[in-house]
């Protein structure tokens, strides 16, 4: 298999105007199992986060990797730019990992919305929420609608709202009802108890 009957079957020289429907299905055989590739390297983490550090990988991979199917743009030059994109993404999460820094520099910190039943309105403006979206959060995260039982209310780095219920204070132990006999753990209560032996007299 030569290379000109490679670059012949593919239409490497081909624009997006003159390739041909087989030549864009080969290619696009191809990058689908380049995507997968790709997709092992840079983690399954970044495609189920919504992060703006993992959502411009997904973005940006798919679009760049679309043009090489249409021959927008060169297929290996589009190749190469797309492992550069995913060896990058990979090399800042490890930094990310490494250094608390890094990490609220690409990935940004949550933010408080509430705490102790107290909304934050300065927060909520800067995060463009209302007090509508916080409280369908509300009903989403913890399946309540008061804040009064909440303790910490927080935006994500991903976007989403978590909730920290508040803990109910615990009571002092309840008496058992009047006419209830406790029994030991080691007493069985169905055994009735033993009557006590008379004194013997000398």
């Amino acid at each position: 298999m030569s290379v000109a009957w490679f670059s012949n079957l593919l239409e490497l020289h081909a624009g997006p105007h003159t390739i041909s429907v087989l030549a864009m299905c080969l290619r696009a055989f191809i990058i689908f199992f380049v995507s997968l590739g790709l997709l092992r390297l840079v983690g399954t983490r970044a495609f189920g986060s919504n992060t703006p550090f993992d959502v411009v990988i997904k973005i940006i991979l798919g679009a760049v990797l679309s043009r090489a199917i249409v021959a927008a743009s060169p297929f290996f030059g589009t190749l190469l730019a797309s492992t550069v994109l995913v060896v990058l993404h990979r090399v800042l999460a490890l930094a990310a990992y490494h250094s608390d820094f890094v990490g609220r520099l690409i990935k940004g910190e949550p933010r408080v919305l509430a705490q102790g039943g107290q909304l934050f309105h300065d927060q909520l403006r800067k995060t463009d929420l209302s007090e509508k979206d916080l409280h369908e959060g509300l009903r989403d995260a913890a399946n309540i609608d008061s804040l009064a039982e909440t303790d910490v209310v927080r935006l994500e780095r991903n976007g989403q709202i978590t909730v920290v219920l508040r803990k109910s204070p615990v009571g002092p132990p309840t008496s058992p009802p009047k006419g209830y006999t406790t029994y030991p753990k080691d007493v069985d209560p169905g055994e009735q108890p033993k009557a006590p032996r008379p004194a013997a007299f000398h």
